[in-house]
């Protein structure tokens, strides 16, 4: 079995329960501070990060410098009044600037909010209010987004007396140093949306970060020699810690591209950067797929990694001929981690199977429980995929802040329901089978119905509203939506065309329904609720229904 020995002097160990309890010990100790654990603890002069702007250009910063960096902004936040326990929200693209902000917010012991920069007003003004948000800060053209609260805003990357570049350049920030918070401290309160109600809130503690650092060494294969770039947005789960704080706390070099996606940018950077591994939604590679433009030579990619949604089987059929590469897949949730795929680590390693998950990750046990019963299944049958809690050291999560989330743990507590469906097969392999929610996942990202239902009916045009999940095939899923028109109002080109942009304008560019039905009723049950696998059915057997549009 091999051994790797990072830059930390952390070896992994052949004995995966050791080498998990060793991250877990180190994040979990009563006196954890996370700047020292992701930036004051490796060598000044050590490569952290590169950042490729919108030119492709690249700029690399040292473990020294983000550490500076850091200080200032945390002095910048303190003086605006932040401290321990503080919730503090960004609204930023992928930036050196975003990463020392970031480490800024720890420095102080206060909490990260990352908040998507696709978000309209409206949900980043209810993710701001629930989070209890003390201060704000935003790229320049964010900041219109960012309603009037009880928060401070301030505006990034301006020079203005306000702006945060000048407070940085002015900042004294040779007293701060680090605030440790522990284990159990609050590092992170983001969102997870489901399709009922509100986005739910969950607050990561510190000793969350284990998991994702495990996730690095095992499930992404990534080493001390490894040339890294995962390709999800920081403004959610899987970016964040996959793109920021594993690859900091292991002391690997993580680049951030600016900017959205491109298949000409993403082919340019793996191979002038010398990327060796990759990670990206599945959408990612669709696109690099259809893009139609020829594979680079001399590429010195070694691994391939995706999660956000299911890898459907055209995609590594074309990266195993246009790459020699297979795409490991991989599965996670904003309240757990990653507890699922094909790890690429050398002595995990195993066949990768179409239309499979992967198995169980170190740290991680999952079983699949009865529909009707919370007892486990027979290998090979399908049920709910559940956590078992027990035997799962790198789970932190024990319910959503207000106390909900109680219902998905069963059997006294022994296992937590990840609200999908699927099978376990006598080797381990799991495979997916369907959700048990109506969650929408579009290119990596988790899209709630109830958000964009919200926002439809707030249109003088419609009276009801329900969106699914509709297929696509670079996207993986779209949002569909099924309308009803108020009195008065009138099918048309341009009313679809209105209620995009409605959408992409009240609550998120990324979110907008691609194809819009019209209806005279839309099924509901006996208490009123929308029937959303009916209007899914419908659309399988009727696919002219209404009027629509992409």
């Amino acid at each position: 079995m091999n051994c790797l020995t990072y830059p930390t002097g952390a070896v992994v160990s052949p004995d995966y329960a050791i080498r998990v309890g060793e991250l877990l010990e180190q994040f979990g100790t009563p006196d954890a501070d996370v700047a020292w654990l992701l930036c004051d603890r490796h060598p000044a002069s050590a490569r952290a990060l590169m950042i490729v702007d919108e030119h492709l250009a690249a700029i690399e910063y040292t473990y020294g410098e983000l550490a500076e960096a850091s200080r200032r902004a945390a002095a910048v936040l303190s003086a605006a009044g932040v401290g321990r326990g503080d919730r503090v929200a960004t609204v930023m693209g992928k930036s050196a600037q975003l990463v020392a902000v970031v480490l800024g917010i720890w420095r102080l012991g206060a909490v990260y909010v990352p908040l998507f920069t696709a978000f309209a007003e409206d949900a980043i003004r209810s993710r701001l209010a629930d989070a209890e948000v003390r201060l704000v800060v935003a790229d320049e053209d964010q900041r219109a987004k960012v309603p009037a609260g009880d928060w401070t805003l301030i505006v990034a990357g301006t020079d203005s007396p306000d702006g945060l570049s000048a407070r940085l350049v002015a900042a004294s920030w040779q007293g701060i140093g680090s605030t440790p918070v522990g284990g159990d401290g609050a590092l992170v309160h983001m969102f997870t949306s489901g399709t009922t109600g509100k986005p739910k809130g969950v607050v990561h503690p510190v000793r969350y970060a284990a998991g994702w650092q495990s996730y690095l060494e095992f499930g992404l294969g990534v080493g001390p020699d490894s040339v890294f770039w995962c390709g999800a947005d920081p403004g959610w789960a899987y970016g964040l810690y996959t793109a920021i704080v594993a690859p900091l706390a292991a002391g690997v070099p993580t680049l951030l591209l600016r900017g959205g996606f491109s298949a000409a940018d993403t082919w340019t950077v793996l191979k002038d950067r010398a990327v060796t591994d990759y990670t990206a939604a599945p959408t990612v590679y669709r696109g690099l797929r259809a893009s139609g433009l020829p594979v680079p030579q001399g590429l010195a990619l070694r691994r391939l990694s995706s999660a956000g949604e299911p890898l459907t089987p055209e995609v590594n059929d074309w990266a195993r001929d246009a790459l020699g590469l297979e795409v490991h897949d991989h599965y996670g949730q904003t309240e757990l981690g990653m507890p699922i795929g094909f790890p690429h680590h050398s002595s995990l390693r195993r066949p990768v199977l179409a239309g499979a998950m992967g198995t169980s990750l170190p740290g991680w046990e999952i079983t699949v429980l009865g529909e009707d019963d919370d007892a486990p299944v027979e290998s090979g049958q399908t049920g709910r995929l559940a956590i078992v809690v027990a035997g799962s050291p790198l789970m932190t999560f024990r319910g959503y802040v207000g106390g909900r989330g109680g219902d998905r743990f069963r059997a006294g507590g022994a296992y937590f329901l990840t609200g999908d469906i699927a099978s376990i097969d006598a080797d381990g392999i799991v495979r997916f089978s369907a959700r048990d929610d109506d969650v929408i996942i579009m290119a990596g990202y988790r899209i709630g119905p109830f958000d964009i239902e919200s926002t439809l009916l707030q249109h003088p045009a419609i009276s009801e509203a329900a969106v699914v999940a509709g297929p696509d095939e670079v996207r993986g899923e779209v949002v569909e939506a099924f309308v009803v028109l108020a009195p008065g109002a009138a099918v048309s080109d341009d009313l679809v065309q209105q209620l995009q942009q409605w959408v992409k304008k009240n609550y998120a560019a990324h979110a907008y329904p691609r194809r819009i039905h019209f209806v005279q009723s839309l099924p509901k049950t006996p208490s009123g609720k929308i029937q959303r696998a009916q209007l899914r059915q419908r659309r399988r057997e009727d696919a002219g229904l209404g009027a629509g549009a992409r």
